[in-house]
């Protein structure tokens, strides 16, 4: 057994390596865009926009390897596209259809855009490679003063716009009848997704970013309908998938994504199980 594990690159110090520096920058900043997914997550999966977190990484793809051609922060160039992508896509699509044919074109461009820009950065392939996959490992202190700005932000205008959200998220007719901007909190949603992808890139990646915006809050969508135990209970899940994740890593000297895709998807699984029974009965019949 021990043979397998050395094979594996089991650390044996692995206690140690848990309390260096960059480590405890990897938790925080960890546990910063799970709260942040957490706090978004819920809308993501009501609204069904699925599609267009995925989109919105890709989006922001060519932001950030256009941002190391130009010698600026990844960050920076990452955010910046998956803004103006989510304020596109609010812009030019109003209706579901729509609104699903403008992510689509929108993702288009800038997948093409990224292969340039990816093809000319050919001296920052770790970028690249970084931006697709994620880094939690190599989070640094000013990206933490980001994620957690970030996390303020969501919070700030979650606290002003949750409940018309909720109902324009849930009955959008019904919201519309109530008089409420129905467009403008999709448009405020798909911002506060762009922002909430733009720091989950750098944990994941966006290859998967599902993650740790959609995954932890479909688990919890499981157990409850309420919007205050969803967001909770998927943010911990978020929680949970990163702190494990980071600590198996650390073990067998793996990359830390892997592992905090695969605990996520553990406790999505797990809580299908548990839950099978309820929603079986809940389920209406038919003769």
């Amino acid at each position: 057994m021990t043979g397998v594990l050395a094979e594996v690159g089991y650390q044996s110090n692995w206690v140690e390596v848990l309390s260096a520096p960059f480590m405890r920058n990897a938790f925080t900043g960890g546990i910063l865009v799970a709260l942040a997914g957490g706090m978004i997550g819920y809308f993501v999966v009501v609204r069904g926009g699925e599609f267009a977190a995925h989109a919105l990484g890709h989006i922001g793809f060519p932001g950030a390897t256009g941002a190391v051609l130009l010698g600026l922060s990844p960050t920076l160039g990452l955010g910046v596209f998956c803004v103006a992508g989510a304020l596109v896509i609010g812009a030019l699509g109003h209706r579901a259809r729509d609104q699903a044919v403008a992510t689509g074109t929108v993702l288009a461009f800038a997948t093409g855009l990224g292969i340039l820009f990816a093809s000319l950065a050919t001296r920052n392939t770790s970028t690249v490679t970084n931006v697709l996959f994620g880094n939690l490992l190599a989070v640094s202190r000013d990206q933490l003063v980001v994620f957690a700005v970030v996390a303020v932000v969501i919070a700030g205008v979650l606290a002003v716009v949750a409940r018309p959200l909720t109902l324009a998220s849930i009955s959008p007719e019904v919201a519309a009848a109530k008089g409420l901007p129905v467009r403008a909190l999709g448009i405020c949603f798909l911002v506060l997704m762009a922002l909430a992808t733009t720091v989950a890139v750098q944990v994941v990646g966006t290859l998967l970013l599902f993650a740790l915006l959609v995954t932890p809050p479909a688990a919890a969508l499981r157990f409850s309908a309420r919007p205050v135990v969803v967001c909770s209970l998927g943010t911990v899940f978020g929680v949970v998938s990163v702190v494990l994740g980071l600590v198996v890593s650390v073990m067998f000297n793996l990359p830390p994504s892997f592992f905090v895709v695969t605990v996520s998807t553990v406790i999505w699984v797990v809580s299908m199980l548990v839950t099978r029974e309820r929603h079986r009965t809940a389920a209406p019949t038919t003769r």
